[in-house]
């Protein structure tokens, strides 16, 4: 007989580890303002110096959402009476929204250029694809694809932005660039639409 169990918020936020998450990014943020404010201060760097940390921060704040869709409840997610998905949608939502504003204050300014635009931008994209990944290769692995994206468009960019590079080299943008845009959105509404109603792969 399949017995049914009636979970509450904490239960479910405690099973995601979210203290854990939640420092993970804080640090993250914490990182980013001083790096960003050290590049920044170089006497032959102006604000593109900014670049890595729009690149690396996000991809990094991704990978703590991602692993935190870890769920060390399995049998209590199977049994619960009600339906999973809107709290997945709404802790997603909720981390990214507190990620991307957290982020967005470590580099002020210049926001026609790689200021808090685009550090936005970069958070939801990547959220978006890590999110993905977890329900696909499980939320251990989550990190992976956009790690290995990242790296790779972060190599190959061109110097300049807008054309077709907009499309595929998105994380490498400037703020206002409406293709960027676009494809990062895409990628969250697709990642989170997966994750909400599959949840991700359970781990072994």
């Amino acid at each position: 007989m399949t017995t049914t169990v009636r979970t509450t918020p904490v239960l479910y936020l405690r099973s995601r580890a979210l203290p854990a998450t939640l420092a993970a990014l804080a640090a993250i943020a914490v990182l980013a303002a001083w790096a960003a404010d050290w590049l920044q201060g170089r006497p032959q760097f102006d604000h593109t110096a900014r670049v890595p940390v729009l690149a690396l921060a996000p991809l990094l704040a991704a990978a703590a959402i991602g692993t935190g869709f870890l769920s060390h409840t399995e049998e209590l997610d199977r049994t619960a009476v009600r339906r999973w998905w809107p709290r997945r949608l709404v802790y997603l939502l909720a981390l990214t929204a507190l990620t991307a504003g957290a982020l967005a204050l470590a580099v002020p300014g210049h926001p026609e250029q790689f200021g808090a635009p685009a550090m936005v931008r970069n958070v939801v994209g990547a959220t978006g694809v890590t999110a993905a990944a977890a329900v696909v290769l499980g939320a251990r692995a989550s990190w992976l694809p956009m790690t290995v994206y990242g790296g790779a468009v972060y190599l190959a960019a061109p110097r300049t932005p807008g054309g077709a590079a907009a499309y595929w080299a998105w994380p490498m943008q400037p703020g206002p660039e409406a293709a960027a845009w676009a494809v990062a959105g895409t990628a969250y509404v697709a990642g989170a639409a997966l994750l909400a109603l599959r949840g991700a792969h359970p781990g072994r």
